[in-house]
This record gives structure tokens, C-alpha cells and sequence, in this order.
């Protein structure tokens, strides 16, 4: 792969003198609510005895504190300290290998290593971690605490949390204690369920052991066919390919199958995938892209959406969505090589040579071209033909509506297991995530705004999705809690080590259903998916946006276009 240039994201957490009065973002430089996080400093560890240090110091003087990670790709606010009193607590530094034992296949890593650094030295080791995210650019600790993903129901599934075989984390102690310790979880412990997706609510993950395997190859071939029978194709699609998808592009009646299985590392092939969308991009051609899509919203045009839709999804296409035979040319599928190198991209972020934002990864912030929505809800394999036949649904009312979810990659389909973590998916699933355009004005609908709510709460509460940790807009939160069959046995957990709650945030204690507030109820509010709206004030009026019942999941209330309504306040 050569060097190529780019301008990597700046620091999630700015200071305005030193490493004091800070603010903390996301990747996206965005919060579901738009609010501001502030922290009175930021600490960067190196060692573990210095996050023991810092957790004590917190704890003695009952101090909110927060981890950070280097990028933070979460949505919500889960970097936000509890106040402009808190601290947080950087794992930039925490990024060695600590051990790599080739005989057991298993490596010890510090938990700011990031996943790209993980799979690499992994792979010089012979070795491979075959379940993870499609995106590089994420902290092991901060992967976990989420419960990232891939795609697979073989094995344990797809999410990394599932190979985890230990964990050292920090939390806060007794004064007799030193007011921290280091809790050392192993398989045989039941808490490392509650440890292994968290929140970041139970202390400092200071190191993980996950379990490898040997290294292998991956065959990947994609495949357009008609979406005819994708209720009937989707269940066993995933039970036939190992690391298989599905991107679905309604509007053109198409299911994009990605086949993806391992081979033997002696079939010819280096193949590498450097998906097409996590590539560093030039900011001209971001601007023109988002400049495209607000002319689109502004005007109303979606025949205009739908053509731009279908010319994106030709481009990713005929460029085999960043699969290379070789590392640098296309010439036909399948395309094999080594696992560390099709399973996961982000080049935006790595083999950069600074160019003063030339080039950067599409949502930087300070470009400002990249302003959307990420809505993920798994639904139980039992459910989803009847949720894909609702959707199909609505598309047959209005076959424009999803053009957007197209424009911006698609309905992406990835299969998620059952797991023991706590916090983990309750059964076997299939995640589809949608990505979708925000307006730079919060009071701001979109184009076919009340199709894309009537999606998102069906998948919600009618099929009982249940919530990516590191995605979505509140609503996805309201009530999730007690989706989870263990939530009690991890507030347990929680209480033990953090009894005075240092760690959570008011985002974290709504999300547990330990604090009101996950919905806020303003004018404009369901636009931003802060509420379901219950009063046209919750849309948009003036712009004749007004609450009403869902056209397939009648109990939904969406904000809907009329051009001629008599306005109904109340529902």
C-alpha cells in the first residue's frame, strides 16, 4: 500500500490553557443535542500506576471523571465527564502491545491501542482477530465499551467483546484501599461480563487479552441481485458466509450480497480492501457532495437524490468498494488475501503525510462537509423478514423516500450473535444501519422526514431493535435498558465498583433508566430525534411539518409534510 496523503482528525479534546478548561467531541464534532461537553483538564497516562493515581485522586475528592479515546467515533455522549468540574482521563498513551503469546494465540494489549495497530501486530505474529468492526480507527477500549462489531453468526459472532479472555480495568476503592485499585477479571470471573461492554461507567480499562487465531485468508465476492426475496435470502445468506453482508438499496430494488469466507492460506492471492468511502478524500470534493445534497433538501428534489443515488452507487461499484487484487488494482473477484488485510479500513487515518486538509476523512469536523445521522438497531433474526416486508411497505407508497439512505451508502445489513455480556445483544440479529443527512439548522426537516422516523421506531418498538451503545439519536435509548434481560446483574456491578458514580455521566444514568431526560421536549425536538413528537410544535409547522400517526406502523407518530392540513395540536 503506498503513503498517501491526508490530514489526519485533530484532537478530540481542546484546552484552552495547557491541559485545563477543555471541551470534548466526537469524531464528528457533534452531539445528538448539539450541547457542548466541558472538563476541567484532561490527564494523558503512560502507565497504569499513573491511571491509578488519577482514579484515586478523583475518587477521594468525589470528582466525575471520564475516559476518552483518541478519535471517539461514538455518537452519544459517552466522552462527557459529568460537568465542567470533571476530568478526563486520555488513553492516547495507553497504546503498546503488551505480550503476544504465539503458543496460546493470545495478546495482551493496552486499551488505547488502536484496532488498526491491533490487527498489524497480530498478523506479524501469524496471528489474526477475526471478528471486527469494519472501521480501523477505533480504541480497543473504546470498541468495547460499546460493543462494536463486524458481521458473522459463526463461532461467537461478530463482536470483539465475545474473544475477550481478560481485563484489567480501575476503579475507584475504599480509603482503605488507597481509594483505587486494579480489578483483574479472567473468563472464570462473571463481572468481566458486565466489564466487557460497559459504557466506560465501571473505571479505566488499563489492559485486555483477547484470543486469536492463526492467520487465514478471506475470499470476498460481491453480488447485485433484485430485492425480491431478501426477507427469504437474509437469514440464511448469513449462515452460509462467515463474514457476510447485505447493503440494501431499495429504490433500485437492490441487495448488494457481500460473500466474504475464509480460504487456505495456500490459495493464490494478497488482496487488500481500502473501502472506498474510509479513503482520505479532497475537502473540494466533500463540499461539492454536501453542497449537492442541501441544493437536493432546499428544493424538494427527489427525482434529482434518487439519480445521484443511483450514480454514488455505481462508483462504489465499479471500483469494487476499495477491493484490490493486489493492493493496487482491481482485475475481477473473488479477490484473496490475508485476513489483517480484508477485514477492516480507515487509510484517511494512517500513511499520511500531513497537506493542510487538502485531503481528510469525510466527516471531519473541521471541514464541516460531513453533517449526518447513524441509526443502528439490531433485530432478532426471528423478526427481521416481517420488519424488511414493513419497510417494502412503505417504499411501494412512496418509492423515492429512502433515496437519501442511498446517497449516503445504503441500508447495510451486518449479522450479529447472542451474547454473555450484560450489555450485549440479547439473540442472534441482524444490525442495519442507516446513515442520513443532518441539517446545519436543528429546526431544519428533511426530505421525506416522516418515512426515515416510521423506520427508526419500528425498528425500535415494534420489532424491539436494540440500540448500537455507540450510534443513534436519543429516541433509540427511551426504555432500552429494559430490553436487557441482565441490566439488574450489571448495575450490580456497576454499584460495586463505583458506588459513588464517578464515572457516569447524565447521559450514561439515563440511558440505564437511573435518571430522566433521555427525551427532550422542545419545539422542533423530534426533528433531531431528541423526542417522539406528541404536538405538532415538535416538527416543524411553519414549515408545515405536523405530527401524525405512521402510514404502515400506525402506532409511530412522525413529522409529516402537508401542504394543505388543518393543524391538529394534539394526537
Amino acid at each position: 500500500m503506498n503513503r498517501v496523503l491526508s490530514s489526519p482528525p485533530d484532537d478530540i479534546v481542546k484546552c484552552t490553557s495547557g491541559n485545563t478548561h477543555c471541551t470534548v467531541t466526537n469524531a464528528y464534532g457533534l452531539f445528538p443535542d448539539r450541547s457542548t461537553c466541558r472538563a476541567s483538564q484532561v490527564l494523558y497516562p503512560t502507565t497504569e500506576q499513573e491511571i491509578i493515581s488519577m482514579v484515586a485522586s478523583a475518587s477521594k475528592s468525589n470528582t466525575k471523571v471520564k475516559a476518552v479515546t483518541r478519535y471517539s467515533h461514538s455518537v452519544p455522549k459517552l466522552a462527557c465527564s459529568g460537568g465542567q468540574d470533571g476530568i478526563l482521563i486520555s488513553t492516547n498513551n495507553l497504546n503498546r502491545t503488551v505480550k503476544v503469546d504465539v503458543e496460546s494465540r493470545r495478546m495482551t494489549v493496552e486499551s488505547g491501542v488502536v484496532l488498526k495497530d491491533l490487527i498489524s501486530e497480530a498478523a506479524k505474529n501469524g496471528l489474526t482477530l477475526p471478528y471486527t468492526p469494519y472501521w480501523w480507527g477505533i480504541t480497543v477500549g473504546g470498541l468495547l465499551a460499546t460493543g462494536a462489531h463486524g458481521s458473522s453468526l459463526w463461532q461467537k459472532g461478530s463482536a470483539v467483546h465475545e474473544y475477550v479472555v481478560s481485563m484489567r480495568i480501575v476503579t475507584p476503592a475504599t480509603a482503605e484501599e488507597g481509594y483505587a485499585k486494579v480489578r483483574s477479571l479472567s473468563e472464570s470471573d462473571e463481572e468481566l461480563d458486565a466489564a466487557k461492554v460497559s459504557l466506560g461507567v465501571l473505571g479505566i480499562v488499563s489492559q485486555v487479552t483477547l484470543q486469536l487465531e492463526p492467520m487465514f485468508k478471506r475470499g470476498v465476492t460481491y453480488v447485485s441481485k433484485n430485492d425480491s426475496d431478501l426477507e427469504e435470502q437474509m437469514i440464511h445468506f448469513g449462515k452460509e458466509h462467515e463474514f457476510g453482508d447485505i447493503t440494501w438499496n431499495p429504490y433500485q430494488k437492490e441487495a448488494l450480497y457481500r460473500a466474504d469466507n475464509r480460504v487456505p492460506m495456500e490459495q493464490p492471492g494478497n488482496g487488500f480492501f481500502d473501502f472506498f468511502p474510509f479513503r482520505s478524500t479532497p475537502a473540494e470534493a466533500l463540499a461539492s457532495f454536501r453542497s449537492t445534497e442541501e441544493d437536493i433538501e432546499a428544493t424538494g428534489d427527489a427525482n434529482g437524490r434518487c439519480e445521484a443515488a443511483k450514480f454514488l452507487t455505481g462508483i462504489l461499484k465499479n471500483s469494487a468498494f476499495g477491493l484490490t487484487n493486489n493492493g493496487k488494482r482491481f482485475t475481477g473477484y473473488p479477490v484473496i488475501g490475508p485476513s489483517n488485510q480484508m477485514q477492516s479500513s480507515g487509510t484517511c487515518l494512517s500513511n499520511h503525510l500531513e497537506d493542510g486538509k487538502f485531503t481528510a476523512c469525510a466527516w471531519d469536523p473541521e471541514l464541516a462537509h460531513q453533517i449526518f445521522y447513524q441509526t443502528a438497531s439490531s433485530i432478532s433474526l426471528s423478526k427481521v423478514p416481517s420488519f424488511i416486508e414493513d419497510v417494502k411497505k412503505l417504499i411501494e407508497l412512496e418509492p423515492q423516500a429512502l433515496c437519501g439512505l442511498e446517497y449516503n451508502g445504503g441500508i447495510i445489513m451486518r449479522y450479529v450473535k447472542a451474547s454473555s455480556a450484560y450489555l450485549g445483544k440479547t439473540e442472534d440479529a441482524i444490525d442495519f444501519d442507516i446513515t442520513y443527512f443532518r441539517s446545519r439548522d436543528p429546526l431544519t426537516p428533511r426530505l421525506f422526514e416522516d418515512f426515515l422516523e416510521e423506520i427508526e421506531q419500528m425498528a425500535l418498538f415494534k420489532y424491539g431493535g436494540l440500540p448500537h451503545w455507540g450510534k443513534n439519536r436519543n429516541i433509540a435509548f427511551i426504555e432500552a435498558i429494559k430490553k436487557y434481560p441482565n441490566a439488574d446483574k450489571f448495575l450490580s456491578v456497576k454499584n460495586k465498583y463505583d458506588p459513588q458514580g464517578i464515572f457516569s455521566n447524565e447521559w450514561t444514568d439515563q440511558v440505564l433508566g437511573l435518571k430522566e431526560g433521555m427525551t427532550i421536549l422542545k419545539d422542533g425536538c423530534a426533528l433531531e430525534g431528541l423526542c417522539i413528537c406528541s404536538e405538532d410544535r415538535h416538527c416543524a409547522p411553519s414549515k408545515k411539518y405536523f405530527c401524525r400517526p405512521g402510514k404502515v406502523y400506525k402506532e409511530a407518530r412522525v413529522c409529516a409534510l402537508e401542504v394543505e392540513t388543518n393543524s391538529k395540536d394534539e394526537l
